[in-house]
């Protein structure tokens, strides 16, 4: 849900290089809060979520609960790490 209201249901993950894990560490707001990693890598990975223009960390912190476990689980699914 986006702020003008709309639903995207829709969307495109790529599978994740080393550096998608490596540069979030790097990160001020992840040496604060170790668990705001999982943020940034996924909006380094999300590459399309329905008609939005770009995923990026503010769009995967507005994510619904459901929603970002979802992504979670479909990461873990896709890079072989279950």
């Amino acid at each position: 849900l986006d702020t003008d209201g709309n639903v995207h249901r829709i969307g495109m993950m790529r599978l994740a290089k080393a550096i998608d894990e490596i540069v979030p560490l790097r990160d001020p707001r992840v040496k604060s809060n170790p668990a705001y990693a999982t943020v940034l890598i996924l909006s380094r990975v999300v590459t399309r979520l329905g008609a939005l223009e770009e995923v990026n960390p503010v769009i995967i912190e507005n994510l619904y609960a459901c929603d970002l476990d979802y992504l979670i689980k479909f990461y873990r699914q896709i890079n072989e790490l279950e």
